[in-house]
């Protein structure tokens, strides 16, 4: 396998839901113009993610996905800084490579990561003795670019979590999930944010390539 095609089988996501918000021009590159929207995706609990996304307009007009229409998606979870009151800012969005037809029959947020763990875990117990592993893990992009992914492992997984070793290549499946939070400001108030990360449900150390 070439190393494109590996490098674009270390991210893959498959979102189905319902656009929340009305496609906004992003940026453009090479003469293509990039939007930015919200895909709303349902969990089982009956409560919904809403999951960013940037699609070129190649595909939004080929498709003319708008505001309340039900679609699926094929992409990767990304990541950019942004410098906002002179700190850096991880920026987490799905950039769609493709608009496909929805599959009542598949689990409508998925993704599977391929990546180095390049933070130390962070384990931790709730008020309720629920066990939480926080991990960032590096996933290796084309030309020389990475992104950096925050993923939260649960029980069983927190524990095996909590033994991994910076450096060590993981192999990781979930959801991406959204996430409210306050944060609070240099003046003293707080600021209503979003989180997004991968909810793990399966995660392993990729034995064939620890040793590299």
């Amino acid at each position: 396998m070439n190393t494109l095609n590996e490098q674009m089988l270390n991210n893959r996501v498959y979102l189905s839901g319902v656009i929340a918000e009305k496609p906004v021009f992003s940026h453009e590159v090479m003469g293509e113009g990039f939007y930015e929207t919200v895909l709303r995706v349902k969990r089982l609990s009956d409560t919904s993610d809403l999951v960013p996304l940037t699609i070129s307009e190649r595909l939004l007009s080929a498709n003319k996905a708008e505001v309340g229409d039900e679609i699926a998606i094929e992409g990767q979870f990304r990541s950019y800084n942004k410098n906002e009151d002179g700190k850096s800012r991880l920026i987490l969005r799905v950039f769609v490579r493709d608009i496909v037809e929805v599959d009542p029959s598949k689990n409508p947020n998925t993704i599977e990561l391929i990546g180095y763990v390049c933070k130390p875990p962070i384990y931790r117990t709730t008020p309720f003795k629920r066990e939480i592993c926080d991990l960032l893990i590096a996933v290796n992009r084309a030309y020389n670019k990475s992104d950096y992914i925050p993923c939260i492992a649960w029980g069983r997984n927190a524990r095996y979590a909590s033994s991994f070793n910076v450096g060590d290549r993981m192999i990781i499946s979930g959801r991406i999930q959204s996430r409210d939070y306050n944060k609070l400001l240099s003046d003293g108030t707080y600021e209503k944010r979003t989180a997004y990360e991968v909810s793990v449900s399966q995660i392993s150390v990729d034995e064939e390539r620890a040793d590299e």
